[in-house]
This record gives C-alpha cells, structure tokens and sequence, in this order.
C-alpha cells in the first residue's frame, strides 16, 4: 500500500539523517525505532533475491549484515563488532539458514530482543526474512540446553606439510609392537586398531603430506560433510586401503586412531571431548594398553576454494596429547556452546 510504503521510507530515511551507527541505543516509541512488522517488510525488501553463492561463511555473513545496514538507513562500518546483539540500535540479531535447524552460540535466548531469520535456497539466494521475538523461538526449544563444543584456531605456518608430534604416546608406543609398515589393508578403516595394522605417526606422516596440492570438487561452503566424506576417501585411499568406509564415528579412521579435519577457515570444532583428554577411548584394549582420547591421531588438512574446487595446501599432523602446543584453544568461553532450535516447516509461512 502506497501510504505503509511512504511510512516505511519516512523511517529509513530519519534514521540516515540521524547519522546514528547499529550500535547506537534507540528508545522504543522513538520516531527512529523500528516495529517488528515494519523491520520484517524493510528487510524482505532490501535482502530478498540477493545472491551469496560462493561466498566463504565469513564473507558472507559480512555481506548480509551491511545489505541490513542499508536496507534500515545505517551506514554500514568498515568492520563489524562482536556485539551480542549484532546491531544493539533496534535490538535486532540476524541468523542466516538454509536448513531449518537455527543454532545460537554461546548465549541464552533473549525473550526482549528480535531475531531475523534469513532463508537462503539451495542455490544461495536470499528468499526471505522472518522477524520473531526471542520468546517465540524459546517455545520452540525442545530440551532447552547448550551443546557444549570446543574450538581452537588454526594457524598457518610457512611450511606446507608440519609433524608436530614426532612420535605417538608413550602408551602408544609401548602397545604397538615392532612390525612392518603394510603397503595395503584389506581390512575396514572402520576396524580396530591391531598391532599388524597400525601405522606409526611418521609413516602416516609420509603417506598423507602428498596430498596436499590435491584438488576435488567443493560441494558448497553448507555442505561441510559432504566435503570431509570427499576427502576421508582420498585419505584411505593414501593410506592403502582398498575400499573406503564411514560409519559416523570417532576417529574417522579407527584401524589407525585416526580422526581428519578439513579447514577451509581458521576454527577448528573439536567436539564435546577435548583432543588431550586422558579420558579412555570407546574401543577395546590394544595389545593390553587402554587407548585413550590423547592418543588419537588428527590430521588437519588446509583447503582453499578456487572456483568451485577445494585445494589442500596445508597438512598438519599431530596426537591429542600435543594437539593444543600447537593449535591454541579459544579462550574466554573455554567450551563454546550452541543452543539448537528446530524450526518448523512452515516457519517461513
């Protein structure tokens, strides 16, 4: 309608007068206060049909969160803060989803703050905004808990291939008997560890660091497993098993202790057990020892996107036990925790 069109420009265009930034406080009742209603029409305007196809997570979010600026009359920053909410001037988070599985970090919903979600296709264009109270989603909590996860940070050395941890763990080392290294297995990756089977840390070391430099097709910044599953089986393959398998568990490759990372940025998410954990292993005792979550294995491999290919150019290769002398654990918030909401099919009406 001609006049809610009017009324809708009379704001945005108050609110770029005002010269006011997203973290600028705004009374509610303010002539430069947004109502609900009118925020979800203002954004469904300005976000709807916008293409995000090929944009890293990063960038991405980036790019939403100025067409927000722009859609609401603010000038968008050159850098966004790390404010909770993401724009504290109209009380307003934006959550990006393509599943309609919404996660909220580190933080409890907020019954008084408004959450945009934004629905992207399966081709990445933007198809529109919804704009709910926090107390609307809180209704759509099932367990009402946070997932607890840990991260650390990845950081880039100068050297394309790095073995930070020369040798296994002792209880590794003193378990594993001193047999040749196999050329080929037969068996599973899913099996357990044996004594003929297991490789050391070197030699999985020597077999892997050839991969980097390797190229496979990226099935989309969304689709992370699909990505890991691509590589899991370029992984088996160097190692020398004849057939690859994934049963969803951990580590990845059980027969060698053997859990894999892709990165394409630098957060490593570590699961609910950290990787220097001395808690025991869900597998049977190898060769008498009790395995443990340290002495598991990681293989982290650096990717990079290159049109619409993932490149590996890093490989790290290190025990849990060293893991964290060499990837930093985030800090702050030592567990960093996710808050899981179903939303329903029609959620987007």
């Amino acid at each position: 309608m001609p006049e809610d069109t009017n009324r809708l420009r009379r704001i945005v265009s108050a609110i770029s007068r005002s010269h006011l930034s997203i973290y600028d406080l705004i009374s509610r009742g303010s002539n430069l206060w947004i109502p609900s209603k009118d925020l979800e029409t203002l954004l469904n305007q300005g976000l709807r049909g916008i293409s995000l196809r090929g944009y890293p997570l990063r960038t991405r979010s980036k790019v939403v969160k100025i067409k927000v600026c722009q859609a609401l009359g603010y000038p968008a920053p050159l850098s966004f803060a790390r404010k909770q909410p993401r724009f504290p001037g109209q009380i307003l988070d934006t959550y990006i989803q393509k599943s309609n599985n919404l996660q909220i970090w580190n933080e409890e919903l907020d019954s008084t703050r408004r959450y945009a979600i934004i629905r992207v296709s399966n081709t990445d264009v933007i198809e529109g905004v919804k704009v709910v109270p926090g107390a609307t989603l809180a209704a759509l909590v099932r367990t009402g808990t946070l997932t607890q996860k840990y991260q650390a940070r990845l950081e880039v050395g100068d050297k394309p291939t790095e073995l930070v941890s020369p040798t296994d763990t002792e209880n590794l080392q003193s378990a594993r008997q001193p047999t040749g290294s196999p050329a080929e297995f037969r068996n599973s990756p899913t099996d357990n560890p044996t004594s003929k089977t297991l490789l050391p840390i070197r030699e999985v070391f020597r077999r892997l660091s050839v991969l980097v430099g390797q190229t496979f097709v990226d099935a989309g910044y969304d689709q992370e497993r699909n990505r890991g599953a691509q590589l899991h089986r370029l992984v088996c393959r160097r190692l020398g098993y004849t057939s690859y398998q994934d049963d969803g568990q951990f580590p990845d490759i059980r027969n060698q202790l053997l859990e894999i990372k892709l990165q394409t940025s630098p957060t490593i998410d570590l699961g609910l057990v950290r990787p220097d954990s001395k808690d025991l292993l869900g597998v049977p005792p190898f060769e008498g020892k009790k395995l443990r979550h340290c002495d598991v294995r990681y293989a982290l491999f650096y990717g990079l996107n290159d049109e619409g290919e993932v490149i590996l150019t890093r490989f790290y290769l290190t025990t849990g036990e060293a893991f964290f002398t060499r990837f930093p654990q985030f800090q702050g918030k030592v567990v960093n925790k996710k808050l899981q909401i179903p939303l329903p099919d029609n959620f987007f009406g």
